[in-house]
């Protein structure tokens, strides 16, 4: 099978497209012919070296969808279209960028859907993240305002359908003011134009600050969302677009607001295959919830893609197709 592994951290062209066994599957595993996968910016850290417990070399990848060529514990049937993400994929063990791909069963979700590999593939760790912060980390609900920190990523953009579905007031910010009307066409009710600073302006249109924040920038604005929340708001940090995970110098006492709440969402196996990811499959295929797909490429050009991931330049989720 091909697939692209690292050998050693770097750029882009240290990912290498070499020829590998086809593993095998034993009880408790699956092995899955992978149709698509989305590209994640953790793979790129790792790619980089900055995630300090992978050891290379190493195919790198944090999910993947296709169908099964193999469960030898008998779990799932032949050519039953799956999904699967995170468990030390791409970390542990080696991940989705390659034809096929073994992982284990436990961290597997079958899937009933008409919609092609370029679609399906961006979905599970895109949907996981924003249905999971929203649901489990932010707890969010009908009536809450809820700011998108990073509105026009492809999680925020997600992120933004559900939350209006459920019934929220969304706010999201973009750097971009010619991004307003994609904004708003995913469901946000006010966007931002975002220079690093908002609390002052948002505070313009809504007075007593949101109730709850989705934080996908990450550490270089974070501070400024933790002003932004409401009394008694939270804030949740799930991403970090803005490629930088740590704080130079943080003191909590002064960055974080009285009564305010801080909170993470990293999406483990357990919080995968407690989603609904069925239903939000359903809703994307009914045309409800709307996904945007930023670029395809084939996995002989995984090293473009990469390039295009780290210069920002998808404007939506990007997929490789094997």
């Amino acid at each position: 099978m091909k697939a692209a592994i690292v050998r050693a951290p770097g750029g882009p062209e240290v990912l290498e497209l070499v020829d590998l066994p086809v593993p095998e599957a034993s009880v408790g595993e699956v092995l899955i012919r992978v149709g698509a996968f989305g590209l994640n910016r953790s793979e790129l850290f790792t790619r980089q070296g900055h995630s300090p417990n992978v050891r290379f070399p190493r195919v790198l990848g944090i999910e993947a969808t296709g169908t099964v060529v193999s469960a030898p514990g008998g779990e799932f049937e032949l050519g039953q279209t799956v999904a699967t993400v995170m468990g030390g994929m791409g970390r542990d063990f080696d991940g989705g960028y390659s034809e096929y791909v073994k992982v284990p069963v436990r961290q597997v979700q079958a899937l009933r859907t008409d919609l092609p590999w370029e679609k399906l593939g961006a979905l599970p760790e895109m949907l996981q993240t924003a249905w999971g912060s929203l649901s489990v980390s932010l707890r969010l609900q009908a009536g809450d305002r809820l700011l998108i920190r990073g509105g026009t990523t492809s999680v925020g953009l997600a992120a933004a359908s559900i939350a209006r579905s459920l019934g929220a007031t969304v706010y999201a910010t973009t750097r971009r003011a010619d991004r307003e009307g994609l904004l708003r066409a995913h469901g946000a009710h006010h966007v931002l134009v975002d220079d690093g600073s908002i609390a002052s302006r948002l505070r313009e249109v809504c007075p007593e600050g949101v109730d709850k924040v989705l934080e996908l920038v990450g550490t270089t604005t974070l501070v400024d969302s933790l002003a932004c929340a409401a009394q008694h708001g939270v804030v949740c940090m799930a991403g970090m677009v803005g490629d930088r995970w740590t704080f130079d110098q943080f003191e909590p006492m002064a960055a974080i607001p009285t009564s305010v709440a801080l909170t993470t969402y990293s999406g483990g196996v357990e919080e995968f295959m407690q989603m609904p990811l069925q239903q939000l499959v359903d809703d994307v295929q009914a045309g409800t919830l709307p996904v945007r797909i930023g670029r395809t490429f084939r996995l002989a050009e995984i090293e473009e893609a990469h390039r295009c991931m780290e210069t920002n330049q998808a404007g939506g989720k990007i997929v490789i197709l094997p």
